[in-house]
């Protein structure tokens, strides 16, 4: 039986580890084609190996998401093996913390330039080889309960998810008439490579306090998130079952944060 994405062609940014990964194995799984955009061409040419060797639809791409060229290559080699494109996840993220009276212009520079620039580019290359098509197509963006209230450990981050919000909500507006939506997931805290960095970087600065064990105490639902906890919404936005909603920044932080 066909898959909820079958011949859907999918690229997801930062997708060899993480949150990224764990949506391309379940993007692959109902079907699609998922095209593993990473930095890492190794490790997502691993991953796209292991969806081949199941059954799956992969190809992995090196793209830094601040390289407006690259961006733009990705795309163009996931359109040249699949034919076209249906989705756009821009997923791939980074954290730096510092103090907040120790924030350094390069710091906060950097996670602007990688937290949002990157989102900017993505979204307006993927909208154009959208409406190269004729139009229609998702784009999806990684925001983060920090774009909702701001954490004093990570200030720029939290200002960066923040403008990610907006960034969703600017593009839904730009792109509807074209029948392309714009939407996107925030999660809460994620067993994930990132968070092992943070906790390390945490520490490093005196905020132990602030750290995984420390952050997951408070979620209602009592544990952490898998990144398999993101797959299914990640599936939902990426299909026809959410042709009618854009605009939209979906939670999936177990009851964390709650506005």
């Amino acid at each position: 039986m066909a898959g909820r994405l079958h011949g859907r062609t999918i690229i997801v940014t930062g997708g060899a580890s993480g949150i990224g990964a764990a949506l391309c194995e379940g993007f692959a799984a109902e079907g699609a084609n998922a095209v593993i955009a990473d930095l890492n061409l190794e490790a997502g040419q691993a991953l796209a190996d292991r969806i081949g060797d199941s059954g799956g639809s992969a190809l992995a791409v090196k793209v830094d998401i601040t390289d407006r060229d690259q961006v733009r290559a990705g795309i163009a080699a996931a359109v040249e093996r699949f034919g076209r494109l249906d989705a756009y996840f821009n997923n791939a993220g980074m954290n730096a913390p510092m103090k907040y009276l120790d924030i350094t212009e390069s710091n906060f520079e950097l996670l602007m330039k990688v937290n949002v620039l990157g989102v900017l580019v993505g979204t307006q290359e993927a909208a154009k080889q959208f409406l190269e098509q004729g139009g229609g197509g998702k784009i999806v963006n990684t925001a983060s309960i920090a774009g909702r209230q701001g954490f004093s450990s990570f200030a720029p981050y939290s200002a960066a998810k923040a403008a990610v919000i907006s960034l969703t909500q600017s593009g839904a507006r730009a792109f509807a008439d074209q029948g392309i939506t714009v939407n996107g997931f925030a999660p809460g805290v994620v067993a994930t490579p990132l968070w092992d960095k943070l906790d390390r970087d945490l520490e490093a600065i005196g905020e132990a306090h602030n750290n995984f064990a420390s952050m997951s105490s408070g979620i209602l639902l009592g544990r952490p998130a898998d990144p398999s906890d993101i797959v299914p919404t990640g599936i939902f936005l990426a299909g026809s079952d959410s042709d009618y909603i854009t605009g939209q920044i979906i939670p999936i932080e177990g009851g964390m944060i709650l506005v």
